[in-house]
């Protein structure tokens, strides 16, 4: 027992959320450049190694430069193990970064020194805040003209009613940039070259007013260390431990991504502050990592990470016990125990086997269809994780096939692709053409993209009669009854559940008035 608490506290699963352009893939390959897990950080359009390298891995990622799906990447330093998940920044893939987001213990918020708190950072907060979920946040871009550091420190207060607590901070913004002090460390942090990048050059001080900065900055620049320094550490409250695991406060570093300051500060942070794997909620209790029994829930399901081996991956949070390769697990949606002979540990795209595993990891699980979104595993099939909904879709599209041939290429292009979470599939009680439903506009060109390439679909959308889509739920006899008045307007999704399609909000409404016994419900639990 106490070896697997040892390794369990040495596990950090943390999520890196924002909006979309704030930054959060540079980041993420900064991290793992200074992680040591790679060598060369990717752009946008890199190729082979570099490429394989970015978390960004789909055709369309590398076209439009923004993460639609979750990744996975492993990494280790100074004895812990980093489980990182990076998350789609586009408000139009909210459903896969709320699954992921119920897989890590913390959260790293990136926000554009510019422009602060924006809409997707606002609503992926409210997911955080929802699990209590604690975060550090890091202001990036600020080599480039950004607001004031004082009063993007007051809107995250007051937009998020989280106090902030500042570790470092930046010796001028843009033109006028300098350095970062840390806070913590008392350590100057200095660009080099004509990129002004920060290539390690660090300046020990005793502290905001030691009289030797003059040395390495201009006049402007030691004054800004003193007099800001002074206002940031006594106008706002110093950092306290159980505030920031709690959710109340967010410690708060200033850096810039691309030219690395300030990311090593964020590792350091995770390490020393970010919470090891936590109890689950599980039923009307949870499960801790102590518990004995092998438990863990999918978050997600890729189909092919490797196009050549049409492979279909589903990823594990692993909650408790030790996992071994080759151990028996009974899914809650299957019943029966399936042998995980080739568990897959992550870095981006590149994989290698596991041979164990500890609660906070994440791991891979090769399948055919067996695991889906949502399922529980476990040693003894006793224990059910709780909390991965679907949501009611809010743009609803008919799928027109180009070649009538490829019915059943299609049909197993959707069944992925609403296994993953991409979209959701229904197939009318009425009427041959299957209706897809998602919540953004983007999702629907990654369905397009994506059956393309991976399936060889050639298909097009055209619009729906429906706005919108309920799960029924109630007695036997009064679905029955609904289902001979509303044949034509009603559809079931890929578990065979009824649907219930809605030609406006009204239209919920009137049947919900009409039909007492039935629940019109905009979620699913899964």
């Amino acid at each position: 027992m106490k070896v697997r608490e040892l390794m369990t506290n040495q596990r950090r699963t943390f999520a890196i959320i924002s909006h979309p352009d704030a930054g959060k893939t540079t980041l993420t390959e900064k991290l793992l450049l200074r992680g040591g897990a790679i060598h060369l950080a990717g752009e946008v359009k890199a190729r082979g190694a570099a490429r394989r390298a970015r978390s960004d891995w789909m055709k369309i990622e590398q076209q439009r430069g923004i993460s639609v799906t979750s990744s996975v990447m492993t990494f280790e330093r100074d004895g812990i193990t980093f489980n990182l998940l990076d998350t789609p920044g586009h408000e139009d893939f909210s459903e896969d970064t709320y699954r992921t987001l119920t897989a890590v213990d913390s959260a790293i918020m990136v926000l554009d020194a510019a422009a602060g708190i924006e809409p997707q950072t606002l609503k992926l907060f409210e997911v955080c805040r929802l699990r209590s979920v604690p975060i550090i946040t890091f202001i990036n871009k600020i080599d480039r003209e950004g607001r004031d550091a004082f009063e993007l420190l007051d809107e995250i207060a007051e937009k998020l009613a989280l106090d902030t607590s500042p570790m470092s901070w930046p010796v001028g913004m843009g033109g006028l940039f300098e350095g970062v002090f840390n806070f913590e460390t008392k350590q100057l942090h200095l660009p080099e070259g004509d990129g002004k990048e920060f290539l390690g050059k660090t300046i020990q001080t005793d502290g905001p007013e030691d009289p030797a900065l003059a040395n390495h900055l201009s006049a402007d620049g030691v004054e800004r260390v003193a007099e800001e320094g002074l206002l940031a550490r006594e106008g706002y409250p110093e950092f306290d431990f159980e505030a920031y695991r709690n959710g109340d406060l967010t410690p708060v570093y200033f850096g810039s991504a691309l030219k690395e300051f300030g990311v090593e500060a964020i590792i350091d942070a995770i390490a020393k502050y970010a919470p090891a794997p936590r109890p689950q909620p599980a039923g009307d209790g949870e499960i801790s990592p102590d518990h004995d029994e092998v438990t863990g829930f999918i978050f997600k399901v890729q189909a092919n990470m490797d196009p050549n081996h049409r492979d279909r991956i589903a990823f594990m949070r692993q909650v408790s016990g030790t996992f071994k390769r080759g151990m028996k697990l009974t899914p809650s949606g299957l019943g029966k125990p399936i042998a995980v002979h080739s568990p897959i540990m992550f870095f981006a795209q590149d994989r290698e086997i596991a041979d164990t595993a500890e609660p906070g990891d994440i791991i891979g699980i090769p399948n055919h269809g067996t695991l889906r979104v949502g399922d529980t595993l476990s040693e003894k099939d006793e224990v059910r994780f709780t909390g991965l909904p679907n949501f009611a879709p809010e743009i609803l599209r008919r799928v027109q096939l180009k070649d009538p041939t490829k019915t059943k290429q299609l049909r197993k292009a959707l069944d992925d692709l609403s296994e993953e979470g991409v979209i959701q599939v229904f197939y009318p009680e009425l009427g041959a053409q299957y209706i897809v439903g998602v919540v953004g506009q983007l999702q629907l060109e990654v369905l397009i993209s994506r059956m393309a390439a991976e399936y060889k679909v050639d298909a097009a959308l055209e619009a729906s009669p429906f706005a919108t889509a309920r799960w029924l739920k109630g007695p036997d006899a009064a679905l029955s009854e609904f289902e001979g008045f509303n044949r034509p307007n009603l559809a079931r999704d890929r578990d065979g559940d009824l649907v219930f399609m809605a030609k406006s909000p009204w239209d919920v409404n009137y049947q919900q008035e009409k039909n007492p016994e039935l629940t019109f419900s905009a979620t699913k639990e899964r």
